[in-house]
């Protein structure tokens, strides 16, 4: 039966990989064209070609739930489970965003909270927009980086259940994992790398010779008048 998982796959999480994905959701794709039509006997080789062609992110959508072309590739996915060098082929493309979220997201599923973490963060510094359909079937714009954030926090995402991994904090706090070095964290030291080179150059700069001295001051002129000079004067006019 094709719709079983490849021979030899490994379990993940203790289960066959596919039902990762809700049970009723799994049928639902089983019995969509889409399913039947580009994904019955796909391999390895076409899921590339068809993630390549993907045109928005999402779950099911509409009255009927209908699966997304998405989440029917991510099913897919579970199903041929390809070595960890693909996965990671994925997460790394840069060219088809949608391909490195597909890959982002299968990671989610199936890695181990260390693994997650290494290669899904370095993803949130990924801006570019992404088409997301909601369930009403109507479309909205994210960004890579906000879906990665979704994966690594939120318990449901394109109507799956994620597996729990512990918080960063924690495995932060047992030294399992070293504290992330965010965007704006490498943009405030080139700053001061920025400011250091200024302060450099302004150490270099050659200092202008002093100002020749002005003339002496008329101490006469200077000097306040007594009381005794001003009434002599008084006395003169009278």
């Amino acid at each position: 039966m094709a719709n079983r998982t490849e021979r030899g796959a490994k379990s993940v999480h203790g289960r066959d990989p596919q039902n990762l994905v809700e049970k009723i959701v799994k049928h639902r794709i089983y019995n969509n064209l889409y399913w039947k039509e580009h994904c019955f006997a796909l391999n390895a080789d076409g899921l590339l070609e068809k993630a390549a062609k993907l045109e928005a992110v999402g779950g099911s959508y509409g009255d009927y739930r209908k699966p997304t072309k998405f989440i029917c590739l991510l099913l897919k996915m579970l199903q041929l489970a390809p070595d960890m060098e693909i996965v990671e082929a994925f997460i790394d493309q840069e060219d088809f965003k949608y391909v490195r979220v597909l890959g982002a997201f299968y990671m989610r599923l199936i890695g181990d909270p260390l693994t997650i973490y290494n290669r899904l963060e370095p993803l949130l510094m990924d801006y570019r927009k992404v088409r997301v359909r909601g369930l009403d079937g109507s479309y909205h714009i994210s960004h890579v980086d906000e879906l990665i954030d979704k994966f690594l926090t939120d318990d449901n995402c394109f109507d799956t259940m994620l597996p729990r991994i512990p918080p960063r904090r924690v495995l932060e706090a047992n030294e399992i994992l070293q504290p992330r070095i965010s965007g704006a964290d490498i943009d405030g030291d080139d700053d001061d790398d920025d400011d250091d080179d200024d302060d450099d150059t302004a150490a270099h700069l050659p200092v202008p010779p002093p100002l020749p001295p002005g003339p002496a001051p008329n101490a006469e002129a200077g000097r306040k008048r007594t009381y005794e000079e001003a009434t002599e004067d008084v006395e003169g006019l009278d």
